[in-house]
Parts: structure tokens; C-alpha cells; sequence
């Protein structure tokens, strides 16, 4: 029979738009620079176009084949594959679940800045005044960089260990009410593909962005600092171990493997699109953003450096002119250090005293200071923004971007739960696809008030962390595996044959069954051994008394929480298969007592 008609997208074009919206997120901006910094600067493109060879071109095919090829959200398509694969699309579900709660948050915060950066100056440009209205707050003077770090660190995530709803940075919580109800409307799901002409911005408007901002950032000073910094192969990082694991998982989590989004996404199409011609385009175009966001990130942040560097050294000159009466324009950045050692030899007592004062500065140890996460995203880009001319033009700028790359992997992740939902026929039969979008929402918003109270920033930290990396890992492996030797490789061929009009060539046959698998199970093994090789679970914390971050050990209820994420949605996969077990064996055991 054949099915309700299900609604289809208008055009091929329109589906590669909502796979690179989804696609490209906001990992791109600000995973991917952190990692070429950490694991050898341009040496790190060698491990991870390998990675993308190996595993993220051949899955993601294979979730937009299966997608397409049964019709149906993760829960319906893995169980028309086997019966006893249910829990798959569930934990799929489950993982896109805890995945929106927590990624709404960051796009609360993008809110928050771009409300706030209509302002002159901008809040976040110079510290806020202690209560007394005398001087500035001491913890913003003693955090080492600059305002922006300290605001960050308090303001748009006030982490302290009380847990009240903070409404500084509640704020938050009012755009979250504004923002579920913008995923509610669009995923009015009777008319979902239509309602999607939102992807042609949320894709495009991002690459406007970075490109206004490529040009403004190579023509900063200092920006070839930058960029010299990052492109600088150091070969040595590709003997060590954790480079490569790096690029398996960022290629991994940039594609959004795993969390049903691209299989409900495909599952809109014509049976007849090119699926496979669509996998590499949308992987291509996600490296490429990848480096190209790397691009821009590092002229800023070499911009960044050269400024603090600079500023450090003019603070040792007029200190040095100061102290010494010397005439102005004697004492330069060239000859600094010619003229540290003739003070040195002529007034030996003087200069020791001033020992203290004097800063190293270093722009090597400027540019080392690698930031990763939203560190990246809102702290140095504020920083770097607050130094340009027109701030607020490019703050605003800035934050929009961050904004629409949130909301296009948002929507792809809410894609990921209600189609499974809106597909299963016990649901629909009950209730009208409004309401579960609408609960669907509901339910998240509330849950997602946890993460704008004072210690929001830790959740937020531990869901990120926790929530999806071996969970998506599991349930992609058990996938391939069941595509490959649960349903066959041959018979999935056939399909493709009907599908594209071609069988699909060795290279795809090989890294399916055998290539991509095993680095799975690889990574899973890793990420095993390094959890319980560190033995406990550690966190950063800030401390206002020093104003840095210090690391400490999870509390015992973090790390149930912890357990919990994990379990929550693994477990969902042998008890789908044994709830199947039992069924059947219930059934065969009612049909022979008849």
C-alpha cells in the first residue's frame, strides 16, 4: 500500500541547503581553528582530509541513502532494516534531544551580544565599576587579558557554585521563549519541507559574514601573524596519536553523523535523487568552511596578539622613560632591548629595583595561548572587535552569523526528533503534529532554563562534553554494521541501483564495510581507555579571587549526571533489541498455545 504522501523538498538545491545549514555549524568557527593550533598548524589538513576520505564522505552517503531509501525518520528507517535495530533511531532521538537543549543556550548568548552590541562603547570594552563607583571591579583588573575575558567568564555565563536563575545572564531565558517558539513555527511539520525556505539564509548568510570579515581581517595589522602561526606545518604532532583521534572526531561531529538529522532530511527527497553526488558536495563544503572560517579566525587572532604584544611593550617603554627622565623618542620597540642592557650597565640599582615591573613580552606566547569553544567564539572575536573602527558594525555582524549557523544546526536537530515522532503511527493517531512540535519545544525550553543559572556554564560544559561523543560514536557504528551485514551490502547496492541508476563503486563498498567500522571502533576504544585512564573527571572552574580558570575534580552528583547522558541513550540499543526478542518470543509462544 502505498504510503500518505509524504511532502517532498522543492527542489534538490533546497535539501543541499539544509544539509550544509545543518552541516555547517558552529564547530567550523570555533573547534576547528582551536584544533590546527593545538596539533600542528597546517599539518593538521594531512590527518584530516584523510578522515574525511575514510569515514565522513562513505556515512554520510550512507545516512542519506538509508534516508532516502526508506522514507522514514531514524526510528521508522532502522526498523524497517530489522526489527531488532529499533533502539537505534531511539537513541538517535534521544542524543538530538539533549543536544537541543543545551545548544539553544549558545544561541541565547549570541542573542544577548547582539542585543548588546548596539551600544557605544560596547559593554564588554573596558571593565565594569566596583559599587563604590571609585575604580574598577578588581576581579575584571586582575584577569590576565582583558575585560572581555572576566565579563565572559561572569556576565554571559555567571558560573559560580550557587545555582539561582541569574537574570544578568537569565536574559537568556527570555530569548529561549522567543527562540523555541521560532523552531515551533517553522517545524509546523505538515508543510515542513516548504516552511524550510528559511535554509536558503541560515546556509548563505554566514558566508556573507566570513567573507566581510576575511577582507577586514587580512587588511588588520598583525593579521600575517596570524596566519604565518597557523599555517606553519609542525609534522612532529602527526606521530602523536591524539592528532589523528582529533580529526576523526571533529570530521565526525561537523557532518552531524548520527543524530538522525540526515536521514529525516533525506527521507523528503524523490527516490530518485543523486544522493551520493549530494554526500560529497556537502562534505567538501563543509572542510572548505572549516578553513576558511580557520582563515579568519587567525588573522584576528594574530590581530589580537600583535595588539597585546604591542601594548606591552609601549607599557615597558614608559615605564623605562619614566623611571630613567628619559627624552621622548630616544626609547623605541627596535632598540628596546639594546637599551635594557646599557641601563643595566649604567644604573645596575635603578633597573634591579624596576626588575618586578618589567614584563616579558613575547608575541610567541601571545599567539600560544590557545582558546577552544566559546572561548573562541565570544572572547576573542569581542576582544578583537572591540579594537576595530566601527565596533559595533562588526559585532553586530558577528553575532548574526553565530546566530544563523546556530539556528540552521538547530533546525536539522529538531528535524531529528519530530520527524521519528511525527512518523510513528502511535503518536500521529493520537495527536496533531502541532502538538508535538509544540510539547516537543515546551519540554526543551523548560529543561534548558537549567543552563542560565549561575552554574549554567558547568551543565553546559558536561553536556557538551558528555552527552554525544560516545553515544554517537556507538550508534553509528552499529549502522554501518547493520547496513553492511544485517541488511547486505548487495542488496543495498541493489537499492542504490534503483535509487541513482548505478551501483555504487569499490571505493564507497570498502570503506563501508571495512575502512569506516573499524576507525570507529578505534576512536570508541580511545575514548574508553582515556576516560578511565584519567581515572576522574575533570572541569575547569573559574575563581574570582585569582581571576583564571583552575581545574578541578567532578562532584560526586556531576558525575551521575554524567552517567546518566551516557547511558540514556546507548542503553537504548540492546534494550530495543531485546524488547524485540521478548515480543516475538511472546507471540510465537500465544500462536503455538492456540
Amino acid at each position: 500500500a502505498m504510503e500518505k504522501s509524504r511532502p517532498l523538498w522543492d527542489n534538490p538545491l533546497q535539501f543541499v541547503f539544509a544539509c550544509i545549514s545543518y552541516a555547517v555549524g558552529l564547530g567550523n568557527v570555533w573547534r576547528f581553528p582551536y584544533l590546527c593550533q593545538m596539533y600542528g598548524g597546517g599539518g593538521f589538513l594531512i590527518p584530516y582530509f584523510i578522515m574525511l576520505i575514510a569515514e565522513g564522505m562513505p556515512l554520510l552517503y550512507l545516512e542519506l541513502a538509508v534516508g532516502q531509501r526508506m522514507r522514514q525518520g531514524s526510528i521508522g528507517a532502522w526498523k524497517i532494516i530489522s526489527p531488532y535495530l529499533c533502539g537505534v533511531g531511539v537513541a538517535s532521538v534521544i542524543v538530538s534531544f539533549f543536544l537541543s537543549m543545551y545548544y539553544n543556550v549558545i544561541n541565547a548568548w549570541a542573542f544577548w551580544y547582539l542585543f548588546h552590541s548596539f551600544q557605544d562603547p560596547l559593554p564588554w570594552a573596558t571593565c565594569p565599576l566596583n559599587s563604590n563607583r571609585t575604580g574598577y571591579e578588581e576581579e575584571c583588573e586582575k584577569t590576565s587579558s582583558t575585560p572581555v575575558s572576566s565579563r565572559e567568564a561572569k556576565g554571559a555565563q555567571g558560573a559560580s557554585p550557587a545555582p539561582p536563575v541569574h537574570w544578568k545572564q537569565g536574559c537568556p531565558a527570555g530569548e529561549e521563549l522567543i527562540y523555541y517558539g521560532q523552531s515551533c513555527a517553522f517545524f509546523t511539520p505538515r508543510y515542513f519541507p516548504s516552511f524550510l525556505q528559511v535554509v536558503y539564509v541560515t546556509a548563505s548568510l554566514p558566508y556573507c559574514v566570513l567573507i566581510i570579515y576575511l577582507i577586514r581581517g587580512l587588511t588588520l595589522h598583525g593579521a600575517v601573524n596570524g596566519l604565518v602561526y597557523m599555517f606553519t606545518p609542525k609534522l612532529e604532532q602527526l606521530s602523536n596519536p591524539k592528532t589523528w583521534i582529533s580529526a576523526a572526531t571533529q570530521i565526525f561531529f561537523s557532518l552531524g553523523l548520527g543524530f538522525g538529522s540526515l536521514i529525516a532530511f533525506a527521507s523528503y527527497n524523490e527516490p530518485s535523487n543523486n544522493c551520493e553526488r549530494h554526500a560529497v558536495i556537502v562534505s567538501l563544503i563543509n572542510s572548505t568552511t572549516s578553513i576558511f572560517a580557520s582563515i579568519v579566525t587567525f588573522s584576528i587572532y594574530g590581530f589580537k596578539a600583535t595588539f597585546n604584544y604591542e601594548s606591552c611593550i609601549n607599557k615597558v617603554i614608559l615605564l623605562l622613560m619614566n623611571a630613567f627622565d628619559l627624552e621622548e623618542g630616544s626609547l623605541t620597540a627596535d632598540n628596546l632591548n639594546e637599551m635594557k642592557d646599557y641601563l643595566m650597565a649604567t644604573h645596575p640599582q635603578e633597573y634591579t629595583q624596576l626588575l618586578p615591573q618589567l614584563k616579558n613580552c613575547s608575541l610567541e606566547a601571545e599567539l600560544d595561548t590557545a582558546v577552544q569553544g566559546t572561548g573562541l567564539a565570544f572572547i576573542v572575536y569581542s576582544e578583537a572587535i572591540k579594537n576595530m573602527e566601527v565596533p559595533q558594525l562588526y559585532s553586530v555582524l558577528y553575532f548574526v552569523m553565530l546566530l544563523m549557523l546556530g539556528i540552521g544546526s538547530m533546525l536539522g536537530n529538531t528535524a531529528a526528533i519530530l520527524t521519528p515522532l511525527t512518523d510513528s503511527r502511535v503518536i500521529a493517531a493520537h495527536f496533531p503534529k502541532e502538538v508535538i512540535s509544540g510539547a516537543v519545544c515546551f519540554i526543551n525550553c523548560m529543561i534548558g532554563l537549567i543552563f542560565t543559572m549561575e552554574a549554567g556554564n558547568y551543565w553546559f560544559d558536561i553536556f557538551n562534553d558528555y552527552a554525544a561523543t560516545l553515544s554517537l560514536l556507538l550508534i553509528v557504528l552499529v549502522e554501518t554494521i547493520a547496513v553492511c551485514y544485517i541488511y547486505g551490502i548487495r542488496r543495498f547496492e541493489k537499492d542504490l541501483h534503483t535509487m541513482i541508476g548505478r551501483k555504487p563503486n569499490w571505493y564507497w563498498k570498502i570503506m563501508w564495510a571495512f575502512a569506516s567500522p573499524l576507525l570507529i571502533i578505534s576512536l570508541f576504544i580511545f575514548y574508553l581507555t582515556d576516560y578511565i585512564l584519567t581515572g576522574t573527571l575533570q572541569y575547569q572552574a573559574w575563581d574570582a579571587t585569582q581571576g583564571q580558570l583552575v581545574t578541578k575534580d567532578y562532584p560526586g552528583y556531576a558525575l551521575a549526571v554524567i552517567g546518566l547522558l551516557v547511558a540514556a541513550s546507548t542503553m537504548c540499543i540492546p534494550l530495543g533489541a531485546l524488547v524485540t526478542f521478548v515480543r516475538k518470543r511472546l507471540k510465537r509462544e500465544s500462536v503455538s498455545t492456540v
